[in-house]
């Protein structure tokens, strides 16, 4: 693999940039759930030395991706039914109230770029891109938050938009999402903040049945979040 960065960066780029990489690895599931990181194999992995690589890793735990299971031995987290229903409880809460905003203070210039992302997740779910559609899929949700125009919710989400990747990524029933996509959709385009909050909260609520019979078998799978 080639170097992710030049010899004259800056370390605190390096650092930026060797985070992202290995973020993005377990989003993807490059590296999976229970997996060993070493700091030697992951700075030969991304063409860096070791001390950007245990930064990175450090900011990880704090972002609850990885896990130090001892002094010597760190993880990629695995995720527990527990770590699941919190993540969506807090999803619930904020994307169902960020549908309503989004909703009552759409323009036509945001709504053409809701349009835009639901068509590459289109093309993205036909092709089975499974990296292509968590991406697109995501910067629709970006986009809902934006559309709310409020700045601290965003501020909320984005510690936790990564593990929410993370599980998105793991749950297969693309078409589906798509489907729910394209309502949530019509939804907000009605300008109805009501019609969109119902949309968003059986949005939320499906993944998670989703996410949580992909994950664990089922097991879990009748509880909803509870926002």
């Amino acid at each position: 693999m080639s170097p992710l960065t030049a010899k004259t960066e800056p370390l605190g780029s390096v650092r930026e940039r060797v985070l992202a990489a290995l973020r993005q690895d377990i989003i993807a599931g490059r590296l999976a759930p229970g997996d060993r990181l070493v700091e030697r194999e992951l700075a030969d992995r991304y063409g860096v030395s070791r001390v950007p690589v245990r930064e990175a890793i450090r900011a990880l735990v704090g972002e609850g991706f990885v896990l130090f299971e001892s002094a010597r031995r760190t993880v990629v987290r695995r995720l527990t039914p527990d770590d699941v229903r919190e993540l969506f409880e807090l999803r619930e809460a904020l994307e169902v109230y960020a549908a309503g905003l989004a909703a009552s203070r759409a323009t036509p210039e945001a709504l053409e770029r809701l349009r835009e992302l639901l068509a590459e997740a289109a093309t993205a779910t036909e092709a089975g891109e499974a990296e292509a559609i968590t991406d697109v899929n995501t910067r629709f949700h970006d986009r809902i938050l934006a559309m709310a125009g409020n700045g601290l919710l965003i501020s909320v989400m984005e510690p936790v938009d990564g593990r929410l990747r993370w599980l998105t990524r793991r749950n297969a029933e693309w078409p589906q999402l798509l489907t729910e996509h394209q309502e949530l959709y019509d939804a907000i385009a009605s300008g109805d903040p009501d019609r969109a909050r119902a949309h968003a909260l059986a949005h939320v609520r499906a993944n998670y049945r989703s996410t949580v019979r992909h994950l664990f078998g089922g097991e879990g799978a009748e509880a909803e979040p509870t926002g």
